[in-house]
């Protein structure tokens, strides 16, 4: 998710499409809150790790 969140933040940028950027920031701080709550054991919608 943080991938997909950077790439369309980069094609946002590149293109001047601002629903891209905003969609890149959102998936990108979705992500980085499922990796901070993986990473400290916290089970995520069942699953002990988020890959």
């Amino acid at each position: 998710m943080i991938v997909l969140g950077i790439v369309l933040l980069v094609i946002g940028y590149i293109a001047h499409i601002a629903i891209l950027w905003t969609i890149g920031i959102i998936l990108l701080i979705i992500g980085a809150v499922l990796w901070a709550l993986g990473s400290m054991g916290h089970a995520i919608r069942g699953r002990r790790h988020y890959w």
